[in-house]
C-alpha cells in the first residue's frame, strides 16, 4: 500500500510539472486570450489515459499494477486540469464572453472524447 501511494505522489509531481511546462509553452505561440493552454493539456491528457487504459488494463491483464499507479492515477491525474478547466470557463463566463466559455466548453468536451477513442483504438493496435 505505501509503495503503490509513493508511486501514485510521484506521478502526480511529475504530472503537474508536465502539466506546467506544456500549458506555458502553448502560450508562446497562441494569446491567452483563450485557455488554449489547457485545453492543449486536456486534449493529451484524455489521449494518453485511453492509451494507457488499453495497455496497461486491457494488454497487461491487471499485472501492471504498478505502472497504472504511477502513470494513470498519479502522472495523468496531476497532468489532466479539469479544474483549470473549470476556473477558466466560469470566468470567460463571468467577464462577458460568453460564446468563448461555451466554445470552450464545446471543443474540450468534443476534442477530449476524440482523442480518449483515438488512444483506445490505437491503444488496442498496438
Amino acid at each position: 500500500m505505501l509503495t503503490r501511494i509513493m508511486l501514485i505522489g510521484l506521478g502526480g509531481a511529475v504530472g503537474s510539472v508536465f502539466r506546467y511546462l506544456l500549458s506555458t509553452s502553448v502560450y508562446k505561440f497562441l494569446k491567452p486570450s483563450f485557455p488554449y493552454g489547457t485545453l492543449t493539456v486536456n486534449a493529451c491528457g484524455c489521449f494518453l489515459i485511453g492509451f494507457l487504459f488499453v495497455l496497461l488494463l486491457e494488454r497487461f491483464d491487471g499485472q501492471a499494477d504498478s505502472l497504472r499507479s504511477l502513470l494513470i492515477i498519479g502522472f495523468l491525474g496531476g497532468f489532466t486540469t479539469f479544474s483549470s478547466f473549470s476556473l477558466e470557463t466560469l470566468n470567460l463566463i463571468e467577464s462577458g464572453e460568453l460564446l468563448s466559455g461555451l466554445l470552450n466548453v464545446m471543443v474540450s468536451v468534443f476534442l477530449c472524447l476524440s482523442l480518449t477513442w483515438v488512444g483506445v483504438v490505437l491503444g488496442r493496435l498496438v
